[in-house]
């Protein structure tokens, strides 16, 4: 097989799980395709993300629906010349599975059919390897059948496959995020996972925590990006209240249920707190309009991380939710990574995102099963992250 290894992305998004594979030396992207839907609600484009990878990636996504296009067609489109790849990715949308949403507990999405899907895409393309990232209930929720779907069509295309689910910030991420990973590998090759990789090391736990990541940000007011960096901005606050709420919040970790005893609480609460308080019942999501604390790892950014209002997204010391730039820090994207659109779409992008810091490790586990040598640890850290060879700890 010539190197560098060719790689096609599907569900490409902006770029998340390609830039660990283009900035992987053995790997060259040839194809990505993403159809750019927000929400199910959206019109197909809408969430703009193909511009974005292709800013960074420098490739342009095809824009198709990877549910009703046929295969073939889209795989036609994507212009492939000579050889078709050797590494196949995919990261099918996960909203229908994550146990965030109360109605994935009752009924299937439709969405969920997807990850099958793959396997359709596996069939044609004839990768030697298959990846695909999801949350964590791909694996062991209710609706798994899908995953069980997809590895009974890769076992009769004569692949061996592996699945867990892992917290990544094992491996390095400044932020607590479980994810599904599978790998699948064309028989003979054999196939490993993750925590195989990192076997016999270990990641020191304080290069995990958020102030490792973007403590030597410069500061920036709300809704003013820094001159030096257009994605180091964050939202101007459209309503005052939400300002001085948030500058009510303790630095460090505070949340909104510190208001509780703020002298100003009858104005800073919202009805709905207000309600959970007199319930003496702070609900499922307390830590809207939190902040981050500086030494642990970030929450979970997800999606939707692009107000205050939405989770623990607000700077641990500065008023303002993160900007772009440390959610895309916390998120392992490198520091020069460019990503395009509207603000709020922009950090839809880092949240949908596969980790760029996870996608070089899964680069580095593809060329283990490609040629037999397992990496070295210090060449598992993606060049332009927090990550340094110093980080790196003999576990046990």
């Amino acid at each position: 097989m010539p190197q560098p290894w060719p790689v096609v992305d599907l569900f490409s998004g902006a770029g998340g799980m390609s830039c660990g594979f283009q900035r992987h030396r053995d790997f060259t992207l040839i194809g990505a395709v993403d159809a750019q839907i927000g929400k199910p609600s959206t019109a197909p484009g809408s969430l703009g993300c193909n511009a974005s990878y292709a800013a960074s990636i420098g490739l342009r996504p095809v824009s198709a629906d990877l549910g009703a296009g046929d295969p073939a067609r889209v795989c036609a489109d994507l212009g492939l010349a000579g050889p078709g790849p050797v590494v196949l990715t995919a990261c099918p949308p996960c909203t229908g599975f994550s146990r965030t949403m109360a109605g994935n507990h009752l009924r299937d999405d439709h969405r969920n059919g997807l990850v099958e899907r793959v396997g359709d895409y596996a069939e044609l393309l004839r990768p030697e390897i298959v990846v695909v990232e999801n949350a964590r209930e791909l694996v062991m929720g209710r609706f798994a059948g899908h995953l069980r779907g997809l590895t009974e069509k890769l076992n009769r295309l004569g692949y061996a496959v592996t699945a867990g689910t892992f917290f990544l910030s094992e491996f390095g991420l400044p932020q607590r995020r479980e994810r599904a990973i599978v790998v699948a590998a064309r028989r003979p090759l054999p196939v490993h996972d993750l925590p195989a990789l990192w076997a016999g090391w270990r990641v020191e736990p304080k290069a995990k925590h958020v102030r490792r990541a973007i403590w030597d940000l410069p500061p920036v007011p709300a809704g003013r990006a820094h001159p030096a960096d257009p994605l180091h901005v964050a939202p101007a606050f459209g309503a005052t209240l939400n300002r001085r709420r948030l500058a009510a919040i303790p630095h460090d970790g505070g949340s909104w249920a510190d208001l509780r005893g703020h002298g100003d609480r009858d104005v800073l609460l919202t009805p709905a707190m207000a309600r959970r308080v007199a319930r003496g019942n702070l609900g499922s999501h307390p830590d809207i309009y939190g902040r981050l604390h500086w030494d642990r790892p970030a929450v979970t950014i997800k999606r939707e991380c692009g107000h205050v209002g939405n989770g623990r997204y607000a700077h641990p010391e500065q008023d303002r939710l993160c900007t772009v730039r440390e959610m895309s820090l916390l998120q392992g994207f490198p520091r020069d990574y460019r990503l395009a659109g509207s603000l709020a779409n922009m950090y839809r992008h880092v949240g949908d995102a596969v980790p760029p810091l996870i996608s070089y490790q899964l680069a580095g586990l593809c060329r283990w099963i490609l040629t037999g040598s397992r990496p070295a640890p210090d060449e598992l850290i993606l060049p332009g992250c927090h990550l340094t060879a110093a980080d790196l700890q003999r576990a046990g």
